[in-house]
């Protein structure tokens, strides 16, 4: 099955950040997410796999 958007990923707010180390919830909202269940689709860059990755535990991700 081919990619419909390559070089894009969708990310998912599925545990709450509250709680959460401070540079977490900041990573969270600059990622763009503002509530749980809240989507968003990205470029895929380094930059953005990065602060997917700081914040692994509290989100999904999937290829567009």
């Amino acid at each position: 099955m081919a990619k419909k958007n390559p070089g894009r990923v969708r990310v998912t707010l599925v545990r709450s950040p509250n709680g959460t180390i401070g540079k977490h919830r900041e990573t969270v909202r600059g990622l763009g997410l503002r509530r749980m269940n809240h989507s968003v689709e990205l470029e895929d860059t380094p930059a953005v796999r990065g602060m997917i990755n700081k914040v692994h535990y509290l989100v999904n991700v999937e290829d567009v």
